[in-house]
Order: C-alpha cells, then structure tokens, then sequence
C-alpha cells in the first residue's frame, strides 16, 4: 500500500472532509487536537506496518512530504 494522499476512487478527499468537518464541531483548543491527531496519526502508521501494508520508507517518505508541506505553509511559500 502506498503512503500516497491521491486516490482515484475520491476516498481520501472524501475522509478529509469528513475530519474537516468533525474537527470544525469540536470545543478543544488546536493544540489538543494537533496533539490528539499526533498520537493517532502514530497509531495508524504503526498499524500499516505491523499489517505489512506499508514499508517503513514509505512511512519515511509520507512524514518527509508532511513535514515539507506544514513547513511550506508556514514560510508563507508556494515551492
């Protein structure tokens, strides 16, 4: 299984907006939920692996591309 965030089936776009829209409704402070996301997010690529859906580069490769794009949002960049 690929760690890609493309799906051709509309799925993931699909996921997101659901999230999107659950996160929108919740009372807690950003901070908590970033927390809270972290230690799912954690989880659900711990489950991949153990499942054999994913290699570990993958993972690697998946929180590179994250960590490229939060911080490229950050800088205010378009690159």
């Amino acid at each position: 299984m690929s760690l890609s965030t493309s799906s051709g089936d509309g799925s993931v776009e699909e996921c997101i907006d659901l999230l999107d829209e659950l996160v929108k409704d919740l009372p807690h402070a950003p901070t908590s939920l970033a927390v809270a996301l972290r230690v799912h997010l954690e989880a659900l690529l711990r489950a991949l692996l153990s499942g054999d859906l994913c290699t570990r580069e993958e993972v690697r490769a998946f929180l590179r591309e994250l960590e490229r794009e939060v911080l490229e949002h950050e800088d205010g960049s378009d690159a």
